[in-house]
């Protein structure tokens, strides 16, 4: 696959011990992904349930590039902003991404924090990811404003061991300074937003957001994901944010590679038999693996769509300046999978194409 930027290395570039540490990196963030999406997707669901309000499933045509999502706010969707990062972030970019020592996530400021609700026993190691009660620590905190920063622990450097090491962390880089950012990277201006005028800036700035997959009404969280993901390539690493949204019931994963999202679909039962002949499987064997929950004419799944930047969305081969075309995508849909339940091992996603049929 080919990358859009510079800012990290494949596996096969690195040093043997970046190669470990980015091993531990991509097993930890697979253990997230579950963590999130459990929060993120099933809980909402139970929330939905447990009020006796009926699920508002997300329509295959939200999952189209440049899709227009619903302006609807739904409080019983889980919300929650983590930036998952496999070195640490430079103190140099605290202007930016403010991960303050007030916010340090240490037993006197989750106490002292007017944000936080933490009434556990605090035990010394609990915001490292090793720890056993890592997951129930992280969903305690996941409520809280702004984002989460998960990264390397630097105590200890002959081991790579990652904490959730601040909370409450604000975004504060301008979307006019991102997408200028991301317009010079992909040639589409050479310096400034403005030199080619305030309505070539203003499509720009449209473009910034399809480029992440979000569309150009998105809120506080979505946007603060975006601007994060486009100023954490200045790091030389592999970063990871993720961001659940109340209005596109939807968790979204933006990462080296591209761009996630993971909604929940309903099948019916003749799609779950037909689903499970295709594999050769009894429909039982899809149902304990796959089903999120069940219900009298079907069940619910989790279903993930991987999006890649097209030609546009790229830095040309040439290398020199081009015209910013609105009309063209800077997104397609590479792959549509349902998803194993959190917890099962030894199932593979199911490729599974509903956007456009």
């Amino acid at each position: 696959m080919r990358r859009t930027v510079s800012y990290w290395n494949f596996r096969e570039e690195l040093s043997r011990q970046d190669r470990l540490r980015r091993s531990i990196y991509d097993t930890l963030r697979d253990e997230l992904d579950e963590y999130l999406l459990q929060y993120g997707l099933i809980e909402s669901y139970q929330n939905f349930v447990n009020h006796n309000i009926p699920y508002p499933f997300v329509e295959k045509r939200e999952l189209k590039p440049r899709a227009r999502i619903p302006d609807v706010e739904y409080e019983l969707i889980n919300r929650f902003l983590v930036v998952f990062v496999e070195d640490r972030i430079p103190s140099a970019y605290k202007k930016y991404i403010r991960f303050f020592d007030d916010y340090k996530v240490t037993k006197e400021n989750l106490m002292r924090s007017e944000t936080v609700r933490f009434s556990k026993k605090y035990f010394r190691n609990i915001k490292f990811f090793e720890s056993t009660h890592f997951s129930e620590f992280l969903k305690t905190l996941l409520p809280v404003d702004y984002a989460l920063l998960i990264q390397r622990d630097p105590a200890v450097k002959a081991r790579n061991r990652y904490s959730l090491s601040h909370f409450h962390v604000r975004i504060d880089w301008p979307i006019a300074d991102a997408a200028e950012n991301l317009a010079i990277q992909l040639r589409y201006i050479s310096k400034d937003l403005y030199e080619k005028g305030e309505a070539y800036a203003e499509e720009i700035q449209k473009k910034f957001f399809e480029y992440y997959g979000f569309p150009i009404t998105s809120g506080g969280r979505r946007t603060a994901a975006m601007v994060s993901a486009q100023f954490l390539k200045r790091v030389p690493c592999i970063t990871t944010v993720y961001v659940g949204s109340s209005e596109s019931r939807a968790v979204y994963r933006i990462g080296e590679r591209g761009i996630s999202k993971y909604i929940l679909i309903k099948l019916s039962n003749n799609d779950i038999e037909h689903i499970a002949e295709t594999y050769q499987w009894q429909a039982d064997t899809f149902k304990k693996n796959y089903l999120v929950a069940e219900q009298e004419d079907g069940g619910i799944v989790i279903f993930q769509t991987t999006y890649n930047h097209t030609s546009h969305a790229r830095l040309p081969d040439d290398g020199k300046l081009r015209e910013l075309n609105s009309e063209y995508f800077w997104l397609t849909v590479a792959n549509q999978t349902i998803l194993p339940k959190p917890g099962i091992w030894g199932k593979s996603p199911i490729p599974y194409s509903i956007i456009y049929t």
